[in-house]
């Protein structure tokens, strides 16, 4: 196969698509060798090599030379081997070149074929050696097309996948829209390196940082840890190994620009920032900001807080469909049980109750409560030694306490049904109340409008004509 620009052809491929022009040469030669194939034999032991000189791929026919011929297509005898090279002997593999001239449309079609796939699986490899160091990094796309879900992204010389778990709730992007986002992974497939991008990932969050605040980028302050709930809210605790450097102020920026600018990024996710501390009770506490906490009450075996806050203060610590604890949950590491100070007041009585009957009081009531005893529940499982050490009292009247908080544990839950049922049976009267009054308010409405109607087809209503001899000036 001689074709004049075949060289010139070879050397535009591999500028175009950035390949070693040793590849291209690879697959035009395994192109003319599946080619030969199909033409002389497939059980043919058939080579291609591309002559630089002459321009010209070269196909050849190799064959063992043996004393017994057992296979024609790969065996040729020692005197045929002699023909063609005077010094050949028994074992010697003989190339015999082979015409290439008159290759048909189907030969010429399969050459194509292979040399697309080639070109194909020099480019994914290209993308996978471009972008697998890349992996973590932000990078910057257009948005061409959607694929079941899915965003790809044009990057330059390759496109990236965007998949529909990694997006952001509420977010909406047209084909030719700019969108940033986290290399989440590269995966170099059959199908094409694919690059797996991601918006909605807390490494996101944190490299956005990273490019805002100089001071995370040379590692004076650091990101401890970050929960978010993408389109919503996140949180961040940020450190600074420097005792000078305020990382809250770091991060927030002068008038807030550094935390707007991801805020803007994150197309107006609210972002809390607060100081990380090695005081678990402290870093609990402002991990729940904005709300104001009253106590705290800590459970190191089972890694758990009961905060206590102000009973206007509850909502907004627990924040909206419990989001607020949620995310402390996940930035602190704690389990974080939010109580109200009414409540913590009201099983305080309680206790005092179960306390009575070994003597004592309200001091001791508080003092359980004070140890992160909170239900009457955990009060009749708690073991004599510990209830002798947080209030001093004996093993009877431990055992007394503890009888008594089990009774009264059936009377509170009791109470608490009957309380709620009084609640659901008041919210659904209030309900119906209300129905009926905005009832009654369209029937009014709607009877006014039909007198209004009736009158004024009775005629007792000024015409126009009237109303404007009344307000003659003359």
């Amino acid at each position: 196969m001689n074709i004049a620009p075949l060289k010139r052809e070879i050397e535009q491929i591999a500028k175009d698509k950035g390949m070693d022009r040793d590849t291209i040469i690879g697959a035009l030669e395994e192109a003319m060798k599946q080619a030969g194939k199909k033409k002389y034999g497939l059980e043919k032991e058939i080579e291609a090599r591309f002559n630089p000189d002459t321009g010209e791929i070269e196909l050849f026919e190799f064959q063992e030379v043996v004393d017994v011929i057992t296979d024609p297509d790969n065996h040729i005898s020692l005197d045929n081997a002699k023909r063609l090279d005077p010094e050949a002997e028994i074992g010697d593999e003989i190339g015999n070149k082979l015409n290439t001239e008159g290759f048909g449309r189907i030969l010429a079609q399969t050459a194509k074929q292979v040399i697309i796939q080639r070109v194909r699986d020099a480019e994914r490899d290209i993308v996978f050696e471009e972008f697998k160091d890349r992996k973590g990094e932000v990078v910057n796309g257009i948005v061409r097309r959607f694929e079941k879900g899915a965003i790809v992204v044009d990057l330059g010389k390759s496109e990236a996948v965007l998949p529909a778990k990694e997006q952001v709730p509420r977010e909406n992007y047209r084909p030719g829209d700019r969108i940033r986002a986290y290399v989440l992974d590269v995966n170099n497939q059959a199908k094409g390196a694919q690059i797996i991008l991601s918006r909605s990932s807390i490494d996101f969050l944190v490299k956005l940082f990273a490019q805002e605040v100089p001071e995370i980028y040379e590692g004076i302050v650091y990101i401890d840890s970050a929960a978010r709930e993408p389109g919503g809210r996140s949180k961040i605790a940020v450190a600074s190994r420097d005792g000078d450097v305020d990382p809250v102020g770091a991060c927030v920026g002068m008038k807030g620009s550094r935390v707007q600018a991801v805020v803007q990024e994150l197309r107006g996710e609210r972002i809390d920032i607060v100081p990380w501390n090695p005081d678990a009770a402290r870093y609990v506490c402002s991990a729940l900001s904005p709300a104001a906490v009253s106590k705290v009450i800590i459970d190191e075996v089972q890694k758990s807080m009961d905060v206590i806050v102000p009973d206007d203060q509850l909502s907004l610590a627990i924040g909206r469909k419990g989001q607020n604890v949620r995310l402390a949950v996940q930035l602190t590491g704690w389990k974080i049980d939010i109580k109200s100070e009414t409540k913590m007041q009201e099983m305080a009585e309680w206790f005092e109750r179960a306390v009575a009957v070994a003597g004592l009081g309200e001091g001791e009531a508080d003092a359980l409560v004070g140890d992160g005893i909170t239900s009457l529940e955990d009060l009749a499982a708690t073991s004599a030694e510990i209830l002798g050490t947080a209030i001093g009292v004996d093993e009877a009247g431990a055992s007394a306490i503890k009888e008594k908080a089990a009774e009264l544990a059936v009377e509170k839950e009791a109470a608490d049904v009957l309380a709620a049922a009084e609640a659901e049976a008041q919210a659904k009267a209030e309900a119906e109340a209300t129905a009926a009054a905005y009832a009654a308010e369209r029937e009014e409405r709607a009877a006014a409008a039909a007198a209004a109607a009736a009158a004024e087809e009775a005629g007792d209503a000024p015409s126009d004509e009237a109303s404007e001899t009344e307000v003659d000036p003359a």
